[in-house]
């Protein structure tokens, strides 16, 4: 699956599993959690439907501030989100920002290719620690 600067990974868990082994492994890593965001209990909470979909939003200054020094207005896509949600055949599904998109979206320089390549890995570590069967 694919849309513009959105990287989705299927998981190997239900959408629970998924997140709860996303958010421990943001932990362990030195992360900062800052919400886990649970839109089908807000829906729920309305009396709508919607399948499993959780926001872990999370991140590291260390990563997140350089960027923000070059172009402030990307703090609206920081600090890092990944959303995990089960389709209608019941897949569970990781998607997150493409770093890369990122920095082409907001016209970052050169100057940004160690933290964009950094962040890229951390994120592509996560989801596939978080969603790939051990």
């Amino acid at each position: 699956m694919a849309a513009d600067g959105l990287i989705t990974i299927q998981s190997s868990y239900g959408p629970a599993d998924t997140m709860s082994r996303l958010e421990a492994d943001v932990r362990a890593k030195g992360m900062t959690v800052f919400a886990r965001v649970d839109h089908a209990a807000g829906a729920a909470g309305v009396g709508l439907p919607l399948r499993p979909t959780e926001l872990l939003v999370f991140g590291n200054a260390k990563g997140g501030t350089p960027l923000m020094q070059s172009d402030q207005t990307i703090g609206i896509d920081l600090p890092l989100k990944a959303l995990v949600w089960q389709d209608a055949s019941g897949s569970t599904w990781l998607s997150y920002n493409d770093p890369g998109w990122l920095v082409n979206r907001y016209g970052l320089g050169h100057e940004s290719d160690a933290v964009v390549n950094a962040m890229a890995a951390a994120l592509d570590a996560l989801a596939r620690t978080a969603s790939a069967a051990s």
